[in-house]
């Protein structure tokens, strides 16, 4: 069993997260100077450098995991297909409206329903396609069992959560409940069954039962 985990970080702040934006397409908006300096104290309060640094091509990601390098020495790899959910049509909406539909559809993929999607968007089942196979490749080069060190992965809210939901087997309502913070993380361990353990989901750690309301923040947290 690998001493490891697999540490998937939401980006810092961005400007479309302020606005409260639905902004999925790549390369998407920048870090503000708050995303920044969350980047950079992010990487530097890490106990320990992670073994291996990677990004989505979001712009945001990339920044963020631009910082964790400058504080931590290991170099940040882009990698594909790991991007944020797309929501098509919504893209660059922030109505109430918007936000509503667009979460009806997120609470349904969580729910077992994988073939929703918004116009012009994706399906649960195509983010779940692009992105576990990403997964199992870092799983399989970097946290074998004779392998020490975390594997950081920074990327988006909307999507680390509905993949660590399949996962690690954890619930709805708690994870369609639980927004992420900007460089909160979630956290997995790998099991010797080829399964994943979730040790952390942002603030909260297991049994992730808490009976909490929807988090009150942006629509990709």
């Amino acid at each position: 069993m690998s001493t490891g985990k697999l540490v998937l970080v939401r980006h810092g702040e961005t400007e479309g997260n302020v606005a409260k934006l639905l902004d999925t397409r790549v390369p998407g908006l920048p870090l503000t100077e708050r995303g920044a300096a969350q980047a950079k104290t992010f990487g530097e309060t890490l106990l320990a450098p992670p073994r291996v640094l990677f990004c989505s091509a979001a712009l945001r990601a990339r920044q963020t995991a631009g910082y964790i390098e400058a504080a931590t020495g290991v170099a940040a790899t882009v990698l594909d297909n790991v991007h944020e959910v797309q929501v098509g049509d919504m893209e660059g909406e922030h109505s109430q409206e918007a936000h509503a539909y667009f979460q009806r559809i997120y609470r349904a993929w969580h729910n077992g329903d994988l073939d929703e999607r918004p116009p012009g968007g994706e399906s649960g089942h195509e983010v779940l396609a692009r992105f576990l196979p990403i997964i199992a490749d870092l799983r399989k080069t970097y946290l074998t069992p004779e392998s020490t060190g975390d594997v950081l992965l920074v990327n988006h809210g909307a999507a680390m959560r509905l993949v660590s939901r399949y996962l690690a087997d954890v619930l709805p309502p708690f994870t369609t409940n639980n927004h992420l913070d900007n460089t909160e993380t979630i956290e997995l361990v790998p099991l010797p069954d080829g399964g994943w353990d979730c040790i952390r989901w942002g603030r909260f750690t297991p049994p992730f039962g808490y009976d909490v309301a929807p988090t009150p923040d942006d629509p990709m947290g």
